[in-house]
């Protein structure tokens, strides 16, 4: 199974996101329950890789409570650290989350994450930057290349932004001990922003990990009247969504797979009919041409992730 499914939308109310329609849930309560059911559906369709992140609202708690109901060594958890949860839930809030890098916060989510274990097997940086130096933090890199050690771990990072590239190449000759500490990359990849192709080879060739995050650009990929500019390839997307009698979310998903072989990609389903409709992705094969002709959609990493910031919670 070459889908995974990311639960950013299951652990929180609001995402980044343009949604076909808003959801709204009477209760708190309510809402958990759906995203319960939800991982429970993804487990009977044969998930089982999860990705979640203490930032991620309370996905990270309800992941831990719903692997308690299971006894299955097949299932394989992601989770992060960096980003704090601070929009309580409140569909009004200015910040939603806050980004910390520091050996501290590393700490401080790591004795939660733990918990995880055994079923724990992917630990990484959430949205490394430049900028905030956790790369070059010795204090960190020694900590995470230990918990690689003890508790054999793939250690990685998710990258966004457009120096996403500039990110992984850092990434790739960050050394403890003489060794390579990464061992896979999330990256955000579609064909409006294919950057990750610059590098997908190098990874491929050293025997790294992808993971596909953001594989529907955000709810871009579907037609929308104020993105006029994709009309040539929401008209092509619809052709081929009749072709294969699937949606438009399983041909972009079946693109980020054919294209970045042995990758992983997140659906991003926030309930049972999308991660069905996301499934379909395993019906069907794209043709050359029709690759090429997506792979024509692409623009600069700079429109796309300008274009990107703003967009609302929603």
């Amino acid at each position: 199974m070459k889908l995974g499914l990311g639960t950013a939308a299951l652990g929180r109310p609001q995402y980044i996101n343009i949604r076909q329609e808003n959801t709204k849930y009477s209760t708190l309560e309510a809402f958990r329950k759906h995203s319960f059911s939800v991982l429970e559906e993804a487990y009977n369709l044969g998930i089982r890789y999860f990705d979640t992140a203490p930032g991620y609202g309370f996905a990270e708690k309800l992941v831990l409570e719903w692997l308690q109901t299971k006894n299955d060594a097949s299932i394989e958890i992601g989770t992060k650290w960096g980003y704090t949860y601070t929009a309580n839930f409140d569909a009004n809030a200015t910040i939603h989350e806050v980004k910390e890098h520091s050996f501290s916060k590393l700490n401080e989510q790591w004795n939660f994450s733990k918990q995880l274990l055994p079923h724990l097997k992917v630990y990484q940086i959430h949205s490394a930057t430049l900028e905030t130096g956790v790369l070059e933090n010795k204090e960190v890199l020694k900590k995470l290349a230990f918990l690689k050690k003890e508790h054999n771990l793939k250690i990685g990072l998710t990258t966004t932004g457009e120096n996403q590239v500039e990110v992984i190449k850092k990434a790739m000759n960050v050394l403890v001990d003489g060794k390579q500490i990464f061992d896979i990359f999330q990256v955000t990849y579609n064909f409006l922003d294919q950057s990750l192709l610059e590098v997908s080879k190098d990874l491929i060739r050293q025997n790294k990990s992808i993971v596909i995050k953001e594989a529907l650009a955000n709810g871009r990929v579907f037609r929308n009247q104020h993105y006029k500019h994709y009309d040539k390839m929401y008209t092509f997307l619809e052709d081929l969504s009749k072709k294969y009698t699937v949606g438009i979310d399983a041909i972009t998903l079946k693109y980020c797979t054919q294209t970045i072989p042995k990758s992983i990609v997140l659906s991003g389903a926030s309930n049972v009919t999308q991660l069905k409709e996301n499934l379909k992705m395993t019906s069907f094969y794209l043709a050359t041409d029709e690759i090429k002709l997506l792979d024509s959609f692409k623009v600069n990493s700079e429109f796309y992730w300008a274009e990107r910031k703003k967009l609302q919670w929603n």
